[in-house]
């Protein structure tokens, strides 16, 4: 039989063949009430509370470029975007456990730095660095991050709970790391094309990126949704369904429907999108509803919830109401400016094996 290119399945194909060949080996721990599915795998250490585990892992020339990205910002991304999944499952992080594969050409300092990151994140977001393992790398540097979080068994919020009725919401700005990454990744270019011509680094050339700086922290500096998690538990209030958008809002408002089993209309003029965003889309002959639906790395919160418990939270200026939750029938739609509907199911975010 030949063997088949992973491309031909992509990533998401690849988790599902992974997830089967995983799912007999859970009955040896009942106390594991989820496994591969969902942002994190659910255990029961007791009935008083719920130990919820991700792991990450961040790849030099894949998910970050060191030409553009400070290691101590490294070292806090790598630390949101664990968080990001805990909060995902309306859950509190606790600790995490951090593994480096390291490149000899890189110096004990840019380690310091990058750490340094690691604990200023990890002090905001409340949480112990526990511990890790270090290896040394062929390639670039690797940093995989292991997170522990807890909740109650009440507050414990699923992909799959969404009903048909509920109202679709996000927390705060999409395409704004996709705007920040578009930018840096210019002036990377502008900078190597001096330096293979042999021409002089004019800091002059380069855009005063100041003017820019929202997007180009949203994306080399996201801040997981902790607070909305703690908004959430002050108002005792328990979303259907959450899903942290690392992926782009299309694709991951289709996995919400898929493991709920309904259908979603949402509306492009609700969806927010800064102005800065959209300027910068214009400058760069970019679409600015594309970064937000398949962009990514935005690390905001979608989460479908009863409009009886939204009236809890509505007073919100963080939280954007961008559709509602119909029968599966009715498949996945955006209603754009103009009332026409667009497919979303086509519409497909990042794909590690795709893109």
């Amino acid at each position: 039989m030949p063997y088949r290119a992973i491309s031909g399945i992509g990533e998401f194909g690849l988790i599902d063949k992974i997830a089967s060949l995983a799912e007999p080996t859970l009955s040896a721990v009942p106390e594991l009430l989820m496994g591969i599915g969902d942002d994190c795998a659910v255990y029961e250490p007791s009935k008083e509370v719920l130990q919820v585990a991700t792991c990450d892992m961040l790849i030099d020339q894949v998910h970050f470029d060191l030409l553009t990205t400070p290691m101590n910002l490294l070292g806090s991304k790598a630390i949101s975007v664990n968080v990001s999944d805990i909060c995902a499952m309306n859950a509190i992080p606790r600790y995490a456990l951090i593994s480096l594969a390291v490149p000899s050409s890189l110096s004990v300092e840019m380690i310091e730095e990058l750490y340094r990151g690691m604990s200023h994140a990890a002090r905001e977001y409340g949480l112990a660095l526990a511990g890790g393992d270090t290896s040394s790398s062929k390639s670039g540097l690797i940093i995989s991050v292991s997170m522990i979080g807890e909740v109650s068994e009440n507050m414990l919020t699923k992909r799959s709970g969404a009903r048909p009725g509920e109202l679709i919401c996000v927390s705060g700005f999409l395409g704004g790391s996709a705007a920040g990454l578009k930018l840096l990744v210019r002036e990377k270019e502008i900078m190597l094309e001096h330096i293979e011509n042999n021409e002089p680094y004019n800091k002059s050339v380069m855009a005063d990126l100041k003017e820019y700086g929202e997007a180009i922290q949203d994306h080399l500096l996201p801040i997981a949704r902790l607070d909305m998690v703690r908004l959430f538990h002050s108002k005792n209030i328990c979303p259907s369904s959450m899903i942290d958008i690392s992926d782009g809002l299309s694709p991951e408002l289709q996995h919400i429907c898929k493991v709920s089993n309904i259908g979603a209309l949402i509306d492009e003029n609700r969806i927010p999108i800064r102005a800065l965003t959209r300027r910068i889309a214009d400058e760069l002959q970019d679409d600015a509803l594309s970064w937000a639906l398949t962009g990514g790395e935005d690390y905001q919160l979608l989460f479908t919830i009863p409009k009886d418990e939204y009236r809890k939270i509505a007073d919100s200026k963080e939280i954007s109401v961008i559709g509602e939750t119909t029968d599966a029938e009715s498949g996945l739609l955006l209603r754009d400016m103009y009332g026409m509907t667009i497919d979303l199911a086509s519409v497909k975010g990042f794909d590690h094996f795709n893109s």
